[in-house]
């Protein structure tokens, strides 16, 4: 990962503003956000679903945890669902404080704390699982069933993985699931502006599967199957053509697979 010291500042293509999140009538589509180790773009875009009030779990694909050390040759690695993000912190604070507050890990980890309780790895998450042990998470309420409406990737290969994994599953829960690219540079001031377009992406994903939901009826399209879905799903490509529109400098791939 990059890391650069950063502010919280939008680039060109941020220049409309994200639309503030409309209530939907109560409604949420569910969101799952993926990057390579889980701290810096899945984590931010994390924060601004969860504060916004969306259902929001997130992963990493990598199969390690992996930031900057002190040389590009020298990186500090840790292991998903074993690290926490505070044993992180606190053994860098120690190594060396004046470093990575310079470079922005700290600060980055310090937010991750405050958000859930460690980086969690994609290939091994058990969808359909409850969630009950991530009570504490921040977008826990309504993700706490373990299935995501919407998995939004950070970087293509990660994107490959999502993809990859869920071929393999075999689809036990015939259940479909939108998965999106939304690419985003490694580093802080980039994933800060990505977080605010896929908070956009969500926000505008969600009025529409809102709409489609009181065509079909709330029972029917919260169970989640292919019939319930399919306006909802037909309406995706030209959500995400019109999003792309307001956010040019976010490449975006899209497909429909299933969980």
């Amino acid at each position: 990962m990059a890391v650069v010291n950063g502010t919280d500042t939008a680039g060109p293509s941020a220049s409309t503003g994200a639309p503030q999140v409309e209530d939907a009538g109560g409604f949420k589509l569910k969101f799952c956000t993926v990057c390579a180790s889980n701290q810096n773009r899945s984590m931010e875009a994390h924060l601004r679903l969860a504060e916004a009030g969306f259902p929001v779990i997130s992963f990493g694909t990598g199969s390690l945890v992996r930031l900057p050390g002190p040389s590009i040759t020298q990186p500090n690695v840790y292991q998903f669902n074993k690290t926490s993000y505070d044993s992180i912190y606190r053994e860098l604070e120690s190594k060396d404080v004046r470093l990575y507050k310079a470079n922005g890990v700290l600060n980055m980890i310090n937010r991750n704390r405050g958000i859930k309780w460690g980086p969690e790895r994609w290939q091994d998450w058990q969808v359909g699982l409850p969630r009950i042990e991530h009570t504490a998470d921040m977008g826990f309420v309504g993700s706490e069933g373990g299935v995501a409406d919407i998995v939004i990737t950070c970087e293509e290969r990660c994107w490959d993985a999502v993809v990859d994994d869920l071929l393999n599953r075999g689809s036990p829960l015939n259940r479909p699931v939108h998965v999106i690219n939304v690419d985003i540079r490694d580093n802080h001031e980039e994933a800060a502006i990505g977080g605010k377009g896929i908070l956009d992406l969500a926000t505008t994903l969600n009025r529409a599967a809102s709409e489609e939901r009181d065509k079909v009826g709330a029972a029917a399209f919260d169970a989640g199957g292919v019939a319930s879905r399919s306006s909802f799903d037909e309406r995706v490509a030209d959500v995400l053509a019109e999003w792309q529109e307001r956010w040019p400098n976010l490449p975006a791939t899209w497909t429909l697979a299933w969980f």
